[in-house]
């Protein structure tokens, strides 16, 4: 089947565009309002966009109602925000965390998730979550789309900390088999991953190699080597 979006129909029972954009890192972001109420929310279309330093994006699109969401006012004005990883033990309480609620609704409250305060911004982040980026905010790019919904704010931000528990690491390595992290689907599928394998490109340069692995202690390594 062939469809061009906004031009042609798909004739599918549902929109097959999301579920072939797979699987999808959930961008669990806790955020704080100026006036100092927390916030908690879910976001599928979320993503690392490099290394060194390490920054990451999340989208959300705007309500039917045509309003930004609380999560990227929030960022916007305080220049803060945190990503929770979403786990397989945690999965209830991040679908919990994605109602539309009422704003000053306490989601941590709402999904029954301890705040943890973190330790570089005034931003609680879920305790019950093995892994945490303390964020400052970088920038907002908005797209613009169909109403009602369509129009998103593509938040990105520096990683300026990130906490990373003891017990899900093994050799050194952070451990999916662990922290089972879920990941968004189509439609309303999610999946888990507890499986993993490697490959590594042949013959490709060491530069290559640690880009891909995204070691920032290699990459100033290189950068001295190149500027001596």
């Amino acid at each position: 089947m062939f469809y061009e979006p906004g031009k042609t129909d798909h004739n599918l029972p549902h929109d097959p565009f999301k579920a072939c954009v797979v699987p999808r890192p959930i961008g669990w972001i806790s955020t704080k309002s100026k006036d100092g109420k927390a916030n908690l929310a879910p976001y599928s279309q979320f993503n690392n966009l490099t290394f060194d330093p390490p920054y990451v994006m999340f989208s959300s699109n705007q309500t039917v109602s045509g309003i930004r969401k609380d999560t990227v006012i929030n960022a916007e004005e305080t220049g803060k925000f945190v990503w929770n990883l979403a786990t397989w033990d945690l999965r209830n309480a991040v679908n919990i965390s994605a109602q539309q609620v009422p704003h000053g609704v306490d989601e941590f409250t709402l999904a029954e998730l301890t705040k943890e305060p973190a330790l570089t911004m005034d931003v609680p982040m879920v305790a019950e979550s093995p892994v945490k980026f303390e964020c400052e905010y970088h920038s907002t790019v908005r797209l613009p789309g169909n109403p009602p919904m369509g129009t998103v704010d593509v938040v990105i931000g520096r990683v300026v900390a990130v906490h990373i528990r003891d017990e899900v690491l093994t050799d050194g390595l952070l451990d999916v088999r662990k922290t089972k992290p879920i990941a968004r689907c189509g439609y309303y599928q999610y999946t888990v991953i507890n499986e993993t394998f490697e490959m590594v490109i042949p013959g490709m340069s060491e530069d290559v190699i640690y880009g891909l692995e995204g070691s920032a202690r290699r990459n100033a390594e290189a950068n001295a080597r190149a500027t001596n």
